[in-house]
């Protein structure tokens, strides 16, 4: 949000924060959400840079559709364990993973 909207909106008496403010979310919560997150997003891109559908990705990990698109969407009844061993099954090195969880 850029500062003017954000003091106008003050000024208006809302109270503006975070995502982990409002949830009321510890520090290790919110970088666990964020690791989500960004599994799903990195495994939606590599899918795509294979041009694969979202069909033709569940039956590569004997899943199906619905299900990769909650991994993608960053659904909290996905797992971390089920993104990184997908994003392996799309041919991420452990040094690409590496990469995704901690960039320099």
């Amino acid at each position: 949000m850029d500062k003017a909207k954000r003091k106008k909106l003050i000024e208006q008496g809302w109270i503006v924060g975070s995502t982990q403010d409002f949830l009321g979310l510890t520090d290790d919560e919110t970088a666990y959400i964020e690791l989500k997150l960004t599994l799903g997003q990195n495994l939606k891109k590599r899918r795509l840079e294979k041009e694969l559908t979202q069909t033709q990705l569940a039956r590569l990990l004997k899943s199906n559709q619905s299900r990769v698109a909650k991994m993608e969407a960053g659904d909290p009844s996905v797992s971390i364990d089920l993104l990184i061993k997908s994003l392996l099954a799309l041919g991420t090195s452990r040094q690409e993973l590496a990469a995704i969880i901690a960039p320099a």
